[in-house]
């Protein structure tokens, strides 16, 4: 099985930046989709940004359109999220994901990683 390694979490205050790595253990196919979600205590796992392999191909999710910048590095197979401007409700797990049938759907994702703690102080 693909496994999937996150880190770059932490804690920081408000408005405070973060970059998320994540590196899978093989090499991902074009087609395939690397994404992040994160979930809160008592809320379920929510989608925020995803980029297909091949052609970089992104997603957002209205929640971090335009504080978060989701990329990859061919070179390092990693795949990044770029956050800024963070927020005390951005506290939450978040997990790296991958889709090797190329879709951003929560349901759809093959593989997960264990998850990387964020949490943002007032």
């Amino acid at each position: 099985q693909v496994q999937l390694v996150e880190s770059g979490g932490g804690s920081v205050s408000a408005g405070g930046s973060l970059r998320l790595s994540c590196v899978p253990s093989e090499r991902s196919y074009s087609s395939t989709v690397l994404a992040w979600f994160r979930q809160a205590p008592g809320k379920e796992r929510e989608f925020l940004a995803g980029i297909r392999w091949g052609y970089g191909t992104t997603v957002y999710a209205d929640s971090v359109r335009g504080r978060c910048t989701i990329s990859r590095d061919r070179g390092e197979k990693t795949v990044y999220l770029q956050m800024d401007g963070l927020k005390p409700e951005d506290t939450a797990v978040y997990y790296c994901a991958a889709d090797r049938s190329g879709g951003f759907d929560r349901s759809g994702m093959d593989y997960w990683g264990r998850g990387t703690l964020v949490t943002v102080s007032s």
